[in-house]
């Protein structure tokens, strides 16, 4: 198994900028594609951003898209995802998730207020 803590969360203003990590333990991190996802009050979780087990590869939600940057470094056994201009809407818990083919592992997540 992987195990993931998130850290890095809190509250920031309007236009302002946090930085989410996300440790892992257990299994070889680096095996493994990494993701976040955020999941607002009453809302379905929704997919942020993705990197690739060697990081060469990332993707972004078109909500995020230009604002937030995901990366990994494989020798720490952490990602992270940098959040720039933020926004109220951005506002959720976010999610790590490390997955490879049918095995998926969730972080407890950590809460990122943004106010206007």
């Amino acid at each position: 198994q992987v195990q993931l803590v998130e850290s890095g969360g809190g509250l920031v203003q309007a236009g302002g900028s946090l930085r989410l990590s996300c440790a892992a333990s257990g299994r070889t991190f680096s095996n493994y594609d990494m993701a976040w996802y955020r999941q607002a009050p009453g809302k379905e979780r929704e997919f942020v951003a993705a990197v690739s087990w060697r990081g060469d590869n990332r993707y972004y939600a078109d909500s995020v898209k230009g604002r937030f940057a995901i990366s990994r470094d494989n020798a720490k056994n952490t990602g992270y995802l940098q959040m720039n201009v933020l926004k109220p809407e951005d506002t959720a818990i976010y999610f790590c998730n490390a997955n490879r083919g049918l095995d998926h592992y969730w972080g407890q997540g950590t809460q990122v207020t943004v106010s206007s």
